[in-house]
């Protein structure tokens, strides 16, 4: 077990030094330093000294999917007759919103419809990593997931729905911390039978939908 634990921790350690090596850190550091006297702080004070490199090193993990292809978790597929709607729900994920650069997170539920062929579970969570870590909007995100498995999986149908609350709601503006935005992209038979539709969501929330 604690082989395992260690072998998690080296995995995600080095996924870390490839994103900062793809990443000009000194540049953001020097913006960090700009940005905290502009507000009026002093970025030598103790408390503040070290928050540049913190914030570069952020922004270079929160960023990664930038310098990753998502489609490299979708190459090694299943042979399989199943063709009934395959469902995982309630993935976490966090992205960050381009229009103020404030995160926002929360659960994804994707599902297909196979053509002969399944993929790993795992690897739809790992699609959602992948797509989540770069600077967008949730609509953008939510499509670019349902077109990617389309076209890489080779699908009757894909699904994807996406439920997040949004910093930039929550905490500066309008400030309501209880909103959730719910976006959806259906793509071939989630999108052409209402039936199929509808069995979705009775799946992800429950026959009263």
């Amino acid at each position: 077990m604690e082989a395992n634990g260690i072998s998690r921790r080296s995995s995600l350690k080095k996924s870390k030094a490839l994103s900062a090596s793809t990443v000009d850190l000194a540049r953001i550091r020097a913006a960090v330093r700009e940005i905290l006297a502009a507000v009026g702080e002093d970025p030598d004070r103790e408390g503040l000294r070290e928050t540049p490199d913190r914030v570069a090193r952020m922004y270079a993990e929160m960023f990664s999917g930038l310098h990753d292809d998502p489609r490299k978790h979708l190459q090694r597929t299943f042979t399989q007759k199943y063709d009934e709607v395959v469902l995982v729900r309630d993935i976490e994920f966090s992205s960050m919103c381009e229009h103020h650069l404030l995160p926002f997170s929360g659960r994804a539920h994707i599902a297909y419809l196979p053509a002969g062929k399944v993929v790993g579970l795992s690897k739809l969570a790992r699609v959602i990593d992948s797509i989540a870590r770069r600077p967008q909007i949730q609509e953008q995100m939510t499509e670019q997931v349902a077109d990617l498995l389309m076209t890489e999986l080779g699908a009757k149908g894909v699904a994807v729905i996406l439920e997040a609350s949004h910093s930039c709601m929550t905490v500066r503006g309008i400030r309501k911390p209880t909103s959730i935005t719910t976006t959806s992209a259906m793509r071939g038979l989630f999108r052409e039978n209402s039936a199929t539709r509808m069995e979705l969501m009775a799946l992800i929330y429950g026959r009263s939908h």
